[in-house]
């Protein structure tokens, strides 16, 4: 199944040994795409054997995976794209179901959900993080995906050009979630076989400082994105810090008429404060947050819908 201006986007750091056959598979199962793999300071032959595989190869010098998909998100032209890790671990005939579904459907991001019995591919403390991970991103965000880390994904070209790509490293994946959640995009999943790298290369994940990152992300965008969530549970916090310093005051107080704990009290009134302070933020943050949504729904709708040109 073809279709017009589909870019495969290839991120890559040192896979010298795996990135020929991925563009391979590619070039196979979607042969009218143009496929780029975006090297990102592979101080192997990674952009030789890219190149000789057929790719259109470019670099990005700022380290790190959300460099890279900002620089190919700004750059390329398409009507779908089509993001895939380069390490050969993810099925290229899958492809074309993807972008089926992607323009049938009129969706703007299609995520491959990862199904492998291999140990080696899918690690038991990586499974077990992203569990954990994509359960709060469900939880606060919408209970609309299942593995929420996946590096292949289909996307409409309104998703991409909307993108605010604030991540650095992995934590890219995160983000493209949270921006179709938050923007209410329709959005869709496909079972995809995940796979063992090929013998002789090395994966980057780094699982608890990589899931360290990934959880602070989570967080920032808590922040960012549910100010009054996120300030409504520090508000909380603190009333109750401040509720349990002064509760012994008080008792103190209707029992002798006298406040003996002056600095307690003085805490208490200092957490009670801070609290509404808390508070009066969150409330202030919703409002810029909302009109923020509204401007990124905007540069979202100034997109054609995936499917609608002839």
């Amino acid at each position: 199944m073809s279709y017009p201006k589909v870019a495969v986007l290839i991120p890559c750091h040192n896979e010298e040994v795996a990135i020929g056959g991925v563009v391979a598979g590619f070039r196979a199962a979607l042969p009218d795409a143009a496929i780029y793999v975006y090297d990102n300071n592979s101080t192997d032959r990674t952009r030789e054997a890219a190149a000789a595989a057929g790719a259109v190869v470019r670099s990005e010098p700022q380290q790190g995976k959300g460099n890279v998909v900002r620089r190919m998100f700004a750059d390329v032209e398409a009507d779908a794209y089509l993001l895939v890790d380069g390490d050969g671990t993810y099925d290229s005939t899958d492809a074309p179901a993807m972008l089926r579904a992607l323009m049938e459907e009129r969706l703007d991001m299609v995520t491959g959900v990862r199904v492998t019995d291999a140990q080696g591919a899918y690690r038991p403390g990586h499974r077990l993080g992203n569990q954990l991970l994509t359960g709060v991103v469900r939880h606060v965000f919408g209970n609309r995906v299942t593995d929420m880390l996946s590096g292949y994904r289909c996307f409409s070209r309104r998703f991409v050009k909307s993108f605010p790509a604030l991540a650095k490293g992995f934590e890219t994946e995160t983000e493209f979630t949270v921006h179709a959640l938050e923007l209410r995009m329709p959005v869709g999943e496909l079972r995809t076989a995940y796979s063992e790298r090929p013998a002789g290369s090395e994966s980057k994940l780094r699982t608890y400082h990589d899931g360290f990152r990934i959880l602070r992300m989570i967080l920032a965008l808590v922040q960012r994105e549910r100010p009054r969530l996120f300030f409504g549970l520090v508000a909380l916090a603190l009333f109750l810090i401040a509720a349990g310093l002064f509760a012994p005051v008080l008792e103190t107080y209707l029992q002798s008429g006298l406040v003996p704990r002056l600095p307690t009290f003085v805490a208490s009134a200092m957490m009670m404060m801070l609290s509404f302070l808390a508070l009066a933020c969150g409330l202030i943050l919703d409002t810029v947050t909302r009109g923020r949504i509204e401007a990124k729904r905007i540069a979202y709708l100034a997109q054609p819908a995936p499917g609608s040109r002839p």
